[in-house]
């Protein structure tokens, strides 16, 4: 074991281990450390600890320096002039029409460097350019060309989450990601559904993807024959969030149905099924039985209030004897009351006329019987009055009817 210091700079989230020898350093305060790029001004994320030796990168450099009060001043002078250096690059950069794109500026904490970043689709000759910026900044000028992925972690931004992109909230470090994650993790391979900002493929890929394989390398593969409760069947899909098999049977009628079941509730053919699937199928059958047992006494109950006969249970049981008299009785009061009704209207109509024969005389009921010779004389009296008709006889006189 080895004792180290933790130490972050600005431009990631990556943390650096330095050797703190004797210096009182803890959390929160800042170092001055050498490094590849000269000193640095770096903070201390977390009290020292001890580490082992296979996760040091020898050889193990020391810290210089607890950072004073002067280090800090001339580290936030420098970081104030850094909006105008980047101005002044831009201006240069289309000066000498270049094909790239500055991205961020930082100076060393005592300003005796200066680096900008960059991003170009080729090869750019920037000597022209550096010499203009050193002469305009009167210090040194280092340019150095980064990736769309650390273009991504120093400029941040928000993914498709709605959250800070990784990269710039917690990341460290780039790990390699390809198309391979999203084919196995049932992802659409849209590029603009599993891309991040910087037009890669997100690294929130690589998260899942041990889980996955883990999995998997434990399911059936599609394929291959299995041992389920209801039989031997052929394994069709594994879905690694569920954890569930799909898997296509031949019933005993000579359908095929598709059901799906745990991945540990299956064996091989052959073997004898887990003793947790077994006890699954006892309580899914102990839970349909609770269930049509409740649902009798539900329909009884709701019979019994309502003066209805019960739901005939399953077992075959015999409804009630009283139900059936009571039924059988109700037609025969109805029929009575039917076969009663016609003779209350029949002598309701035989009252009516002699009560109004009594209150009204009627002129052609009260008028004498006539023979039945005399019947047509007097239906012809009777009878509408004809309108008299002119005849024309043969010789051109009028003839009047008899009514005339």
């Amino acid at each position: 074991m080895v004792k180290v210091i933790g130490v972050k700079f600005k431009t990631g989230n990556r943390i650096y281990y330095f050797d703190p020898l004797d210096l009182p350093v803890k959390a929160g305060d800042g170092v001055i450390v050498e490094t590849a790029r000269g000193m640095e001004f770096g903070d201390v994320p977390e009290d020292p600890k001890e580490v082992e030796e296979s996760e040091i990168v020898a050889p193990l450099k020391p810290v210089v320096r607890i950072a004073t009060d002067e280090d800090k001043r001339l580290r936030a002078q420098y970081a104030a002039k850094e909006n105008d250096a980047f101005a002044i690059c831009l201006e240069k950069i289309e000066a000498h029409g270049l094909d790239m794109k500055l991205v961020d500026v930082e100076y060393t904490f005592n300003g005796s460097k200066v680096v900008f970043y960059f991003t170009a689709d080729e090869r750019v000759d920037f000597r022209e350019l550096v010499k203009d910026l050193a002469y305009a900044l009167k210090t040194r000028i280092e340019l150095r060309q980064i990736g769309v992925r650390d273009e991504a972690k120093m400029l941040g931004g928000l993914g498709p989450c709605g959250r800070l992109v990784c990269c710039k909230a917690f990341l460290d470090d780039f790990r390699p990601v390809s198309i391979k994650m999203a084919k196995e993790q049932n992802l659409s391979l849209s590029p603009t559904k599993i891309s991040g900002l910087c037009g890669r493929l997100m690294c929130c890929l690589q998260y899942e993807q041990s889980a996955y394989e883990s999995i998997r390398s434990q399911m059936p593969k599609p394929g291959k024959e299995v041992n389920t409760v209801d039989g031997v069947g052929v394994v069709v899909e594994n879905n690694a969030i569920t954890e569930r098999t799909k898997v296509r049977l031949t019933m005993d009628d000579g359908s095929i149905d598709v059901r799906e079941y745990p991945y540990t509730h299956l064996s091989q053919p052959g073997e004898p099924l887990p003793e947790e699937a077994l006890e699954a199928r006892k309580a899914e059958a102990s839970k349909e039985k609770d269930a049509n047992a409740q649902f009798r006494r539900e329909a009884g109950n709701n019979a019994r209030r309502n003066g209805r006969p019960s739901v005939k249970p399953q077992n075959g049981a015999q409804k009630p004897a009283d139900k059936p008299a009571r039924q059988n009785d109700k037609p025969v009061q109805k029929q009575s009351a039917q076969n009663d009704k016609p003779a209350q209207k029949q002598s309701a109509q035989n009252d009516k006329p002699a009560q109004m024969q009594s209150a009204q005389p009627n002129p052609r009921k009260d008028r004498p019987a006539a023979s039945e010779a005399q019947k047509p004389e007097q239906k012809k009296e009777d009878g509408r009055r004809r309108r008299p008709r002119h005849r024309r006889p043969n010789n051109g006189q009028t003839v009047q009817t008899k009514n005339e």
